[in-house]
């Protein structure tokens, strides 16, 4: 029997002991229901995954000025934690482990999704390109609000409050999201980052309010139950940086002193924009590669030492059974594209399991 570490091998990850290296990403399907509470149909889909090493929810809103899409859920309310709760009792009664991850959107909201119609808040008042779906179709972004240094501790206590929502909702622990120009990604980036305060400028003060998020929630859950996940070369939302080498490079020699359970990077961009090899190299702690990953590459890229875990995004929304999939290098469901964001089980619950296949074909 070979000691080669392999993509199916067992994995320390923080306080967990995943059964295999395959996590399933977090992955935006809009379906959560009235007042963005997860629901029955949420924890079905969630526990059919559950043979994945370890599951990454759907980002999650942790305040209500969190919000920039339909149909997502958040973490904020009474509800929303109670409809968490039945999906997290799912899938463990499957034997999987499940992190929720931490979400604030800044700027790539709308004035229809915030409290009251405010304009959404952002490092900068900086417009994002493109354009929102909302309510009534879709809008061009609008310019946010830039944040007053002295709102910051309060965006850093809902992160802190929505990471106690977590533990009373049964997660095993939180995902920090910090990518894919989303709040604390906004604040990371000098392209959306202007500030001439103590969160903008330097390396450091742009990494600050990351640097707050993560002492606050790892007062809550114990660093070795919270992830990070970070996009250095992902331009989506507009980002851009003058020097993302430089600046996640930095970010990756604050982290370390918190000891945590994993570092999860989106390396769309590797080796144009940024060297993830080194990312990895410099994290003192397990990495999760992310960045359409297929069965050979992923397993290549375990046994080789540059991840420890890779997580799936498409290849996770199309296959329940992805890691019996794996194993066995069966065949693969192809994803749905049109069934990806809103609607109800199509696309979302319905597809089938090897272990359904052999049943249609043994009743043929």
């Amino acid at each position: 029997m070979s000691d080669r570490t392999t993509l199916f091998s067992p994995l320390t990850l923080g306080a967990y002991r995943l059964d295999n290296r395959m996590v399933m990403a977090p992955l935006t399907r809009c379906r959560a229901g009235a007042g963005n509470v997860p629901q029955a149909l949420n924890a079905e889909h969630y526990a059919q995954r559950a043979s994945l090493g370890l599951i990454v929810t759907e980002a999650t809103q942790i305040a209500p000025e969190g919000v920039g899409y339909p149909a997502t859920p958040g973490i904020h309310s009474a509800d929303q934690v109670a409809g968490w709760r039945r999906v997290t009792d799912a899938v463990h009664d499957a034997g999987g482990l499940i992190f929720l991850q931490l979400w604030h959107v800044g700027r790539i909201s709308h004035p229809s999704y915030q409290p009251a119609g405010a304009l959404p808040v952002a490092p900068s008042a900086i417009k994002p390109e493109g354009e929102v779906n909302t309510a009534d179709g879709a809008k061009p972004y609008v310019t946010p609000r830039a944040l007053e240094t002295a709102e910051i501790a309060g965006v850093v206590e809902q992160y802190r409050s929505a990471a106690e929502n977590a533990r009373e909702a049964g997660f095993d622990g939180v995902e920090v999201h910090g990518a894919n120009g989303y709040l604390l990604d906004q604040f990371l980036r000098d392209g959306s980052n202007q500030r001439d305060d103590r969160y903008g400028g330097s390396m450091e003060n742009r990494a600050r309010l990351l640097i707050e998020v993560l002492d606050a929630v790892t007062g809550v859950w114990g660093a070795d139950r919270v992830g990070l996940r970070l996009s250095p070369g992902n331009d989506f939302n507009s980002m851009s940086d003058s020097a993302p080498d430089e600046i996640f490079g930095h970010v990756i020699n604050a982290i370390n002193r918190f000891g945590l359970a994993y570092l999860h990077v989106v390396e769309f961009g590797a080796g144009e924009i940024f060297d993830a090899g080194k990312l990895r190299a410099a994290f003192q702690g397990p990495y999760i590669a992310n960045g359409g990953y297929d069965r050979d590459s992923a397993m290549a890229a375990v046994a080789a030492g540059a991840a420890d875990a890779v997580a799936f995004g498409q290849l996770a929304i199309a296959n329940p059974d992805l890691v019996a999939r794996f194993a066995d290098d069966a065949a693969l469901n192809a994803p749905d594209p049109s069934s990806f964001y809103g609607g109800d089980g199509r696309g979302y619950t319905d597809y089938s399991s090897l272990e359904t296949l052999v049943q249609k074909k043994a009743n043929a």
